[in-house]
């Protein structure tokens, strides 16, 4: 059964080590700016081999993007303690109706916006204290869906009590089927309102090969009261790989995870 990363196939993907590499027209900005985050992920505690760069961008655990913004709050006063990063990096209680608006790209995709429709239903049918919706109006935040190369996905966490603003989707996603995409949407909607990935411990458990620890540091790898302190392979969506057979549902342990932050 093959196995795919959740960060986007086909990516320029560089393991940085402290320094970004620098090129072309306004690259010092660019640059400074990663070098800005790259530290502050450092000093939140991140291991520099999981911080990695793809397309001017900075992602930890291979699919959660992570901005300037983002990193400066994990480094504000008390951000080191669980409870802290559990309460800025979750999406806030005036955020009551979450809207997700698919570009030109990802709307023509048919397989694309029925695994998007099925993804929304899922976090709909837990009762949440949000509720997710496909455009429209009366929206406290948006989340642009929008396509890119290969299979698999991209998003980032939740800043200043909303929701990451951006998914990616990679097209070739939709060459596995309508569940898969819906699995993988799912997924990266989770990183948007602040799911790590349940294995980020050990990716070995859904990806298989070697043991990659994505790091904890009390900073966004706080375990969730009533779930499972270890993953198991196909226990949970939330985990860092995934396969061509998944059904795009939910695990009973996400479910509890989403209800108790969310409920």
């Amino acid at each position: 059964m093959p196995m795919f990363q959740k960060m986007f196939k086909g990516a320029a993907v560089l393991m940085m080590s402290g320094s970004a590499l620098l090129a072309g027209c306004g690259a010092d900005m660019q640059g400074s700016e990663q070098e800005e985050i790259i530290a502050n992920l450092e000093q939140a505690g991140f291991p520099t081999n999981d911080i990695l760069v793809s397309e001017g961008q900075v992602y930890v655990g291979r699919d959660a993007h992570v901005t300037l913004e983002a990193s400066r709050e994990m480094l504000q006063s008390g951000m080191q303690s669980e409870e802290q990063y559990r309460t800025t990096n979750l999406v806030g209680t005036g955020v009551r109706v979450i809207c997700i608006v698919p570009n030109s790209s990802y709307a023509a995709n048919s397989t694309l916006m029925s695994g998007l429709d099925r993804a929304i239903v899922n976090y709909n049918n837990l009762g949440l204290r949000f509720r997710m919706q496909r455009g429209g109006t009366g929206c406290n935040a948006t989340i642009s869906a929008r396509t890119t190369t290969g299979a698999g996905g991209s998003a980032g966490f939740p800043s200043g009590g909303l929701p990451y603003g951006i998914i990616n989707i990679g097209t070739g996603t939709a060459s596995y089927g309508v569940a898969v995409v819906e699995h993988v949407v799912t997924h990266e909607l989770g990183h948007a309102v602040g799911l790590r990935h349940s294995d980020y411990y050990n990716r070995s458990i859904s990806c298989g090969g070697a043991a990659t620890n994505e790091g904890t540091a009390g900073v966004g790898a706080i375990h969730i009261a009533g779930t499972p302190t270890t993953a198991t392979s196909g226990g949970s969506l939330m985990n860092s790989c995934f396969s061509a057979s998944e059904n795009g549902n939910f695990k009973a342990s996400d479910e509890t995870a989403l209800r108790t932050l969310y409920r």
